[in-house]
């Protein structure tokens, strides 16, 4: 494996350093953020930016407006926008859209890209993945799903009941694709227009995290009616497309995460680099400059894993297991970088007059979404048993 950049996709980085340097970052301090993400204006403003600079949607097909990034591409253009958390709204390669428009590119007909996918490419809307339900619904178990959708026979149209959380996007949303079990065949993905009647956003939840625009939803499905034309691929192929949408889409997640870590550490090492103490820089004491010393080895571990599993990606499916491997080292590092960060910087650590406090709290749950890293761990320990030889074959 090669890892070297092409010139072309050299000079891509430099321009997109560039552009969340010189246009992005002087929005971190604008007031359209609040608690549960930025505000469509503002959302509006950095995507219009992005598409000015020809950045918009890296990761979407030529045809539809996008630069068509091999996923080597992606990890390079996302760890670069992700420098900034508002990078990835800019570039329209935040979550869950970026994974939407995957699995909409892989798996909707060509009505439904024309439809949904392409304005999603354009940035001129967003939409939402609905799948994780309240108790006793699906959470870190798909197959315990309690959302229905029953076909009536009268009309031809199915009838989608249920509960849904943590929904993120779903507050300002023009799509949905919701999970739901069809009975006697299975589970299966549904396209609805979020301002169908049926759909009710009942709250956004206050959550540790403030980076996505539209937070994270409570939805309830009542009487839900959709065509079948809506339903996304194949009737009783839902968890099946899940996974195709999941495994890169926990890869870009490490991606993004990557750059917010790398951009903690830049904060941190000047820190480290200006503050006195016992008469020398505090990076010069073994107790900063070991952490610092670690950010720097987490980081490239990191960066490695995010490219190892880029170029699986690039030559084919990238394993379940390897995913899920992949997002636990990558989310456990990049939240142990930002946590020495705001230890390394002491009582400015904790205060919103630098970025690592915002970055250490938005990155906290990775490590949760798209999956705990115990679930992860979980999987890949009933993996590696049944791959174990006999105790005693091993004597």
């Amino acid at each position: 494996m090669d890892f070297t950049l092409t010139p072309e996709l050299a000079e891509l980085q430099a321009r997109i350093k560039r552009f969340i340097a010189d246009e992005i970052m002087p929005f971190e301090t604008d007031p359209r953020q609040g608690a549960h993400g930025p505000h469509e204006s503002l959302r509006d403003a950095l995507v219009d930016k992005a598409r000015q600079a020809g950045l918009l949607s890296p990761h979407a097909a030529h045809e539809y407006g996008g630069l068509g990034l091999s996923h080597i591409g992606r990890a390079v253009a996302f760890e670069e926008a992700g420098y900034s958390m508002l990078g990835p709204v800019a570039l329209n390669i935040f979550a869950p859209d970026e994974g939407n428009m995957h699995l909409l590119e892989a798996v909707a007909t060509a009505a439904q890209k024309e439809q949904w996918l392409r304005p999603m490419a354009e940035g001129h809307i967003r939409s939402c993945f609905c799948m994780t339900e309240p108790a006793p619904g699906a959470g870190s178990d798909p197959s315990m799903m309690t959302t229905t959708a029953v076909l009536d026979d009268a009309d031809g149209r199915y009838v989608i009941d249920g509960h849904k959380w943590f929904i993120t996007g779903a507050d300002g949303a023009a799509l949905a694709i919701i999970m739901a079990k069809v009975p006697d065949v299975g589970a299966t993905m549904f396209l609805a227009d979020m301002g169908a009647p049926g759909i009710t956003l009942e709250r956004n939840m206050d959550t540790l995290d403030t980076c996505f625009p539209g937070g994270h939803g409570v939805l309830r499905f009542e009487g839900l009616r959709v065509p079948a034309s809506a339903i996304l691929g194949e009737l009783g192929q839902g968890f099946r497309y899940a996974q195709l949408r999941l495994s890169p889409a926990r890869l870009t997640h490490c991606m993004r995460w990557l750059g917010a870590a790398r951009r903690a550490h830049d904060v941190a090492l000047g820190y480290a680099r200006r503050r006195l103490a016992f008469g020398r820089p505090i990076g010069e004491h073994e107790g900063v400059g070991f952490m610092l010393a670690d950010n720097d080895m987490d980081l490239h571990l990191a960066r490695l894993t995010v490219q190892h599993c880029a170029w699986v990606l690039d030559q084919g499916q990238l394993a379940l297991h390897e995913s899920s491997r992949a997002k636990v080292i990558v989310s456990e590092a990049v939240c142990r970088v930002a946590d020495r960060c705001v230890q390394i910087l002491g009582g400015q650590g904790v205060t919103d007059e630098t970025v690592v406090a915002r970055i250490f709290a938005d990155m906290r749950a990775f490590r949760i979404y798209d999956g705990p890293s115990e679930v992860h761990r979980w999987s890949l320990a009933k993996r590696i048993m049944k791959g174990a030889r006999p105790a005693a074959a091993q004597s």
